[in-house]
Order: C-alpha cells, then structure tokens, then sequence
C-alpha cells in the first residue's frame, strides 16, 4: 500500500465522523499521487482507489467488479446515455445498445485506455463517489457525491497503467467528465477545478474541484494561497473536441525571443495543430520544426556550459554542476510561452530541464516529428509544481509555479480539521 494511504485512511475515517450533512465549504479535495514507472497520476477517491487522471478524456471508467462499491446500470433511454454515445470511440467495434436478460436495455458505451490505445464495449454504470470537502487549507468532512456516471471496463483494459489502480478519471470539458460531475452546482461547487501534480511518489499532491482558496505550505514555514498566484489565458476551443488548448504566438529563452515561420503555432485548414495540455505525456513535445528551433536557441544560452552524452529522449544534454543550483532548482535558461493574450508561462530551470542523473542535466523537451498532430502538447514533467486552474465557466486557464515560490504540490495539508 502506498505510504500515503495509509496516512489518508486515517484522516478519511475520522473526518467520516462528522460527515454527510450540509457543509458550509464549497470546494472539495482530493489527493494525486505519482507512479514512479509509468509517470502517470492518479487521484484518491471512495478513500483508497485510484483512478488515473486524463485532462482530455471524455468519459470515466472503472472496473466495476468490486462488491464494496456497487455500480447501477444505466437505461439505454436516460439523457446520459444518449451523452455517453455521442462519444463513442471508432477504436471499437460498433457499439449498439442492447437488451439484457431482465428485458431492460442498458446503455452499452466504449471505454478508452488512451495509453495502449486500446478500447472496449461496456456498460455505462451510476455509483455515489465520496471525497472531502475543504476549508482550502484541510479537508474538512466528507463528502458523498450521489448518481456520478461513469463506464464499467474489463481487466483488459488496464495494460499500462499503474499497478492497482481503479480505472480512468476523465477531466476534459465533456458533459459526464468528473470534471463536471465532482464540481454539482446544487451544492454551490463552481465549475472549475485545479490540480497540481506532484513531482515525486513520496507524498501526494492535490486536486480541487471549486474555487480556492488553494493554501500550500511555504519555506517560512508558513501557508500562502496559490490562487493569488495564478495569472490567466483563455482556453481555446477545439471544433468536435473537448480536450483543453491554449493560445501560444511564441517562444522565448531566457527573455529572447525565438523565430518561428507565420502561425507555427495555430490550428491549420485540417484541423491539426494548436498547443494542447496533457497529463499522459511525460516531456512537453514540439513538432520537428518547432523543437529544432528551441533545441538551437536553447544550446545558443548554454554555449558555456560542458556537454554531456545525450540521454533518450532529450536532444540536448550538459553538465549539471556546470547550470549551478539555486533554492529553486537548477539555473538553467527559463523558457517562456509568449501565450494569445499576452500573458506568459515562466518555465524555470526546473521545469525546462531534467537531472538524469550522474551530473547529467537535459532539455526537458521531445521531438514530435515532422506531422505531429499537435504544434505543442504540453507534458507532465512541465506542469509538476504547478497550480493549474481549470475555470470552465469562464473557459479560461489559470497557471502559477509553486517551484518559484520555493513550495511544491506536496505541500498541501491532508490532515484533518475535523
């Protein structure tokens, strides 16, 4: 059992105490943790199960064959069945409805694995999810989210994901996203939630599902609260799709702008292109013509520093004492999304290069090829230790390092109030 769970169970169960009345907070907790061999994350929900996080997946799915947790089919007629297969992946073979041995039709839909790419047919299914409501700073009581829609999936649609976990948490914009269904406007939850992922599987970092505030332990010691931290892009909106873009017109290094051709960065006439946001892809990955003007720009402000053998999968690879350390991490060149509306997203040393060890320290960035689909997908690694809000209301995405404020999303306090 990972060491942290035991520590939630405790506060869960004591927190339970005072558990399933009406609450004055408005935003509910839940802890990510990291796999250390697949560098996938998943959250803590019902105390103990884990359930991988995927911001751009449409529909959550476990394996439904756990009597503790028992799963209600769902009518081939209710309105989320006909929202469950408005989604349906052509992975699959064709997924018709059909009718159960008990004369009623159950709404069959079509789970994704998006890390084997791989697919099966299975039944939508309702359970009643608990996680912690918070004051921001701790949780604070339980909370017991009735009728969330989510699709049943077989044993084999776990290949390569981590050991133990539950099933899939979808994120994206969809309609029956826990995104939407873990944020219920009956209980005042504002449409939005943040995460932050840990950069370690040593302690968890969080998810919150409302507004803030997001408190976080600081160097200090003492707390700060990171949604005062957070600057602000809209989220662009992709035709027929609900995964999360941002607006991106460059990039720069270390405060130098990169040349890039007209619209490196924008949707083309097919569809492909834009920068997408990922939490399946471990290092930010640029198409070919993209990556090759950073990797030069990058080894142009490194000149001075002695290179090291390149490490699969980085480009560029250098001597890590040579960068020198600050409180903050290595003093590599920041890199900066020059984003849409003028803002920008500071990616420190610590996020723009990886220490691989043996004094090696590499660009934190991976080729794409020629005919990436995306110009840009944002990785996992560059979103560690940042607090990113997802407002769906607004369609807007709030973004802040907790690395440059010499804090980390372990940081926030699981131990309960209560």
């Amino acid at each position: 059992m990972h060491p942290f769970t035991v520590l939630f169970l405790i506060a869960f169960s004591f927190i339970s105490v005072s558990a399933l009345v009406p609450y004055k907070y408005k935003t509910l907790v839940a802890p990510i943790v990291k796999d250390p061999k697949t560098s996938l994350y998943s959250i803590t929900l019902n105390s103990r199960e884990n359930y991988v996080i995927d911001i751009n997946a449409p529909l959550s799915w476990r394996l439904c064959q756990n009597p503790g947790y028992p799963a209600s089919p769902v009518s081939c007629f209710a309105p989320q069945c006909y929202q469950a297969r408005s989604i349906l992946s052509g992975m699959c073979p064709p997924a018709n409805n059909i009718w159960m041995k008990n004369g009623q039709c159950h709404c069959i839909v079509t789970p994704v694995n998006p890390v084997a790419k791989s697919c099966a047919l299975a039944r939508l299914t309702s359970g009643n999810p608990t996680l912690s409501w918070t004051n921001g700073k701790n949780p604070t009581g339980v909370a017991k989210l009735n009728k969330t829609y989510f699709s049943c999936a077989p044993n084999t649609l776990f290949k390569s994901l981590p050991q133990g976990v539950t099933g899939l948490a979808a994120l994206s914009r969809a309609p029956l996203a826990f995104s939407s269904q873990l944020a219920p406007s009956n209980l005042g939850v504002a449409k939005k939630f943040a995460i932050c992922l840990p950069s370690t599987n040593r302690a968890p970092g969080v998810t919150f599902f409302g507004d803030g505030p997001y408190n976080f332990g600081h160097y200090i010691p003492t707390e700060f609260d990171a949604a005062k931290i957070l600057s602000y892009t809209p989220l662009v909106k992709k035709s027929n799709s609900d995964e999360y873009y941002i607006g991106v017109k460059g990039i720069s290094i270390s405060g130098k702008s990169s040349k890039f051709s007209p619209n490196a960065f924008a949707f083309g006439s097919n569809g492909n292109g834009g920068v997408k946001l990922s939490t399946l892809v471990p290092y930010t990955v640029l198409r070919s013509d993209i990556y090759k003007t950073v990797l030069n720009d990058f080894s142009k402000a490194t000149k001075n520093i002695p290179r090291a053998k390149n490490v699969s999968p980085f480009g560029l690879c250098m001597k890590a004492s040579a960068l020198g350390w600050s409180p903050v991490g290595l003093m590599a060149p920041t890199i900066e999304l020059e984003l849409g509306n003028g803002a920008k997203w500071f990616m420190i040393g610590a996020h723009s290069t990886k220490v691989v060890g043996n004094d090696v320290a590499c660009l934190a960035f991976v080729d794409g090829g020629k005919t990436a689909k995306e110009a840009v997908v944002i990785g996992s690694y560059q979103m560690e230790d940042n607090l990113l809000q997802f407002d769906l209301a607004a369609s807007r995405l709030g973004f802040g390092s907790l690395t440059a404020r010499r804090s980390s999303c372990t940081r926030f306090n699981f131990t309960s109030t209560v």
